[in-house]
């Protein structure tokens, strides 16, 4: 017998959580990245962007996720954290700034 509509979406809003877990996981990261980059053209990191969208697009291959998928949601992802990434930069300026004057 088939799993029903809402057996499903239970598994989906499991995985989730777990999703968000690790994206906390990820940005906590992305934060400490940003605080250390020279400037706001290394937190734009092109070439990184373009690196870590062929690594997902292998592991989603291995891990039988459509790799289209997984490069349009890295890519969302990494937007959002790049947007995340120059306020920390920004954040980090401010402070430097601030304790020079």
């Amino acid at each position: 017998m088939s799993p029903d509509i809402d057996a499903v979406r239970t598994e989906i809003d499991a995985l989730d959580a777990q999703l968000v877990a690790v994206i906390a996981q990820r940005q906590r990261w992305v934060e400490v990245a940003g605080s250390l980059k020279p400037d706001r053209d290394a937190v734009r990191a092109p070439d990184r962007v373009e690196a870590v969208i062929r690594k997902v697009r292998a592991l989603a291959e291995t891990a039988g996720a459509d790799p289209a998928v997984v490069e349009q949601t890295y890519r969302a992802m990494i937007a959002g954290f790049i947007d995340l990434e120059l306020r920390v930069h920004a954040d980090a300026d401010i402070r430097g700034a601030a304790a020079e004057s």
